[in-house]
């Protein structure tokens, strides 16, 4: 009787802790990966200069904000010549 006892409470443990773990599993690695993006910032410092983060400060949920600057219209070179059209006549 006492084998039998100790096998049920082995396997109560043992499925306890796989239910547990499915739980608490998501939690624990969302702790971990905040603890290491916050090392990470210390460690290099933040990249963002303090413009940076005052302008993402004042944005309110929901803008729309485009950070790239576009791209400026090349402007033709007059030292070239003029384009001519041609065919080519057999």
């Amino acid at each position: 009787m006492g084998l039998l006892r100790t096998i049920l409470i082995i396997l109560l443990v043992w499925y306890g802790l796989k239910i547990l773990s499915r739980l608490f599993a998501p939690l624990l690695i969302k702790f971990v990966a905040k603890k290491a993006e916050e090392r990470f910032g210390q460690q290099f410092g933040g990249f963002q200069n303090q413009s940076q983060q005052r302008n993402e400060q004042k944005r309110r949920e929901g803008e729309t904000v485009i950070d790239k600057m576009p791209e400026r219209q090349k402007s033709s070179n007059d030292k070239v010549g003029e384009y001519i059209d041609y065919e080519e006549i057999d």
